[in-house]
């Protein structure tokens, strides 16, 4: 735990709680970034499990961690729900008795609200049970907000659970949610995930329905209709506060939980401008061995240059991956691949011209950000849905197609659309309308910027 501050007496706190996973972790800890810089003293709460190191949060943050008591085998396992549930159950009591004492003592600042994120439905009800204001963060889109809220319909109407099977089915449109087609949502191969992640998802939007209000990680801009549906059916305040990346351009927020090889940079500076793909598929799903060489090659045959992040973990059963020799001697010195990267610092390098991305919600409104282009290959849970949008709605990238399995033809072909002809220049142009229409909203007097300012005077 961080000393007391001088600098903090007096101001009122915010106590933000994070789900220890690195998709929530940034975006969390990109709103506390922006609630400090605007005058609120800051306590970041954090259960044991990838607590965020100490050394790289300001110095007048502070950090408690509470325990947990979670399997370090649950916390590797791609079972979120069990995850999620286990979280809930084993920190609803430690919360209490921090809050408990926090609201007693007082003396570094009055707690003014509690920000948990969405999947901490026990904390939000235990504030609320203290008489803190709580408000939940959904560090994804509103679109994907709606799916929560849609679930039950969904189930019962058929469209859900999407299994393997119902292929012929995949381009429905969901009428309740345009503009996704059942493709679009998440697929589960057995029908008791099916039915843990429809349990989560109720807790989740009672929680919310019951929390002080939703902080939404999007703009108006954005996904204006969206925000308003969702404000129609919660009845409760909606700050749609994002991209929260953008929020605090002038603060350096470390947030990594993997170390970053900061070498591709360099090797980034020693290329053309506007001729590198970046390839990236976030920190947490999974791929096969199959999908990997297939993307491999695919980079290979494209005669492209190329960073590639090659996680630890990312080939399944694989701590770490490395391509077959004939692979590499195809490739020669035309591409870097890390463990993991300076993401936004990537992207913003001139040589970078376009992001071959998983399209979760943080790498998608990144790249909008900085303007590069999108090659989308999703591959669970939101990422089918900022596919969508990304391709279909905003129209900024093009999409991998996939025939069952991942070819590398479908990524080369991908490659080629949006480098060459008509349709790649028109989706630039696109993209070049998109980052200046976000860039407005995070601007002095924008609407993200008006909605930020809306939560740091909030008061129940």
């Amino acid at each position: 735990m961080a000393p007391t501050s001088s600098t903090n007496r007096g101001r009122r706190r915010v106590v933000l709680l994070p789900l220890p996973y690195q998709g929530h972790i940034n975006p969390m800890l990109r709103l506390a970034a922006a609630l400090h810089s605007r005058g609120l003293a800051v306590t970041i709460l954090h259960p044991e499990t990838r607590a965020p190191d100490r050394g790289k949060l300001p110095a007048d943050y502070r950090l408690v961690t509470i325990p947990d008591s979670i399997p370090p085998e649950l916390a590797a396992s791609e079972d979120i729900a069990s995850f999620v549930f286990a979280l809930n159950k084993n920190c609803a009591a430690p919360f209490r008795d921090y809050l408990a004492g926090a609201l007693r003592e007082e003396e570094d600042g009055h707690v003014a609200f509690v920000v948990a994120d969405v999947d901490w439905f026990a904390p939000l009800s235990v504030a609320r049970e203290l008489g803190v204001a709580a408000l939940a963060l959904m560090t994804s889109s509103a679109a994907r907000f709606l799916v929560y809220l849609a679930y039950p319909s969904l189930c019962h109407k058929g469209y859900l659970p999407v299994q393997g099977t119902q292929e012929s089915n995949f381009n429905t449109t969901v009428e309740e949610l345009p503009p996704f087609l059942v493709r679009d949502l998440d697929r589960v191969m057995d029908m008791a995930r099916h039915l843990a992640y429809a349990d989560l998802l109720a807790h989740i939007v009672a929680g919310v329905r019951q929390s002080s209000g939703l902080i939404i990680n999007t703009s108006e801009d954005m996904e204006g209709m969206e925000i308003e549906r969702i404000r129609s059916e919660i009845a409760r305040p909606v700050f749609a506060v994002g991209p929260l990346h953008m929020m605090t351009p002038s603060l350096s927020v470390h947030s990594s939980l993997l170390t970053e090889d900061r070498s591709c940079l360099d090797w980034l500076d020693t290329q053309r401008p506007n001729s590198v793909l970046y390839v990236s598929f976030g920190s947490l799903v999974g791929i096969d061995t199959d999908e990997f060489l297939e993307m491999a090659w695919g980079l290979a045959d494209s005669q492209r240059p190329f960073v590639w992040v090659v996680r630890p973990g990312l080939v399944h059963g694989c701590e770490l991956s490395a391509l077959p020799e004939e692979l590499q001697e195809k490739i020669g010195s035309r591409g870097r691949v890390v463990s993991w990267a300076p993401q936004q610092e990537v992207l913003k390098h001139p040589s970078v011209v376009a992001f071959l991305t998983h399209c979760g919600w943080n790498s998608a409104t990144e790249s909008i950000s900085e303007g590069v282009p999108m090659i989308c290959r999703p591959l669970s849970s939101d990422q089918m849905g900022t596919s969508r949008y990304v391709c279909d709605v905003w129209k900024v990238g093009v999409r991998v197609e996939v025939e069952n399995q991942l070819k590398r033809g479908g990524v080369q072909a991908a490659i080629t659309r949006l480098m060459e002809g008509k349709e790649g220049e028109e989706v630039r142009e696109r993209m070049k309308d998109l980052r200046h229409a976000m860039s407005k909203c995070t601007d002095e007097g924008g609407t993200s910027d008006v909605a930020l300012q809306r939560l740091v005077d909030f008061s129940v």
